[in-house]
């Protein structure tokens, strides 16, 4: 049995967690958010491995099963923010990293760079929202512990980004 509170969204359309579980809420299928996620994801990976340029990333992904169940217009920015804005997004990531960013596997990059993306440019979207959806980006596409070192990496990034939002979530813990 679900909750109202287990099935409401944030401002953004993003699932919150249920019943403050950690667990997604009881809900069938994906948000078009995250749905939009993963195609961004995608493609920013076909750039950085392939060296496909934006144009020929959205032609092929717009053919994406289940990409009518995306926010293209989330998808759009996501994508088109990082590729055009890639340098200082690593810039902003590079000091919370314990490597050099290109020594990093191909997908954590990738969710770092969009999550970076989306913590600076969308704010209404609760950070703690942000870091969970590249948490379950890197579970479900990166290697077996990939997402606890994006974990760290954007818990540290989200504090730079976000001072007052983290102090706020934290004091209230």
């Amino acid at each position: 049995m679900s909750t109202e509170k287990e099935q409401s969204t944030d401002k953004a359309g993003d699932r919150k967690t249920g019943a403050g579980r950690g667990k997604p809420a009881a809900r069938s299928g994906k948000s078009p958010r995250r749905r939009a996620r993963e195609f961004a994801l995608q493609g920013l990976y076909q750039w950085r491995v392939g060296g496909a340029d934006a144009a020929a990333i959205e032609a092929h992904v717009h053919n994406g099963e289940g990409f009518d169940k995306a926010d293209g217009d989330f998808y759009r920015a996501l994508l088109r923010g990082v590729l055009a804005g890639h340098e200082a997004l690593q810039a902003e990531i590079a000091p919370f990293l314990d490597r050099p960013f290109g020594e990093l596997s191909p997908i954590e990059s990738c969710v770092l760079l969009a999550a970076a993306f989306e913590l600076g440019n969308y704010r209404e979207t609760p950070y703690r929202v942000i870091i969970n959806e590249s948490i379950e980006l890197a579970k479900s596409f990166g290697g077996a512990d990939g997402h606890k070192f994006v974990n760290g990496v954007l818990d540290k990034l989200a504090a730079q980004l976000r001072p007052e939002e983290v102090a706020a979530r934290r004091a209230a813990r």
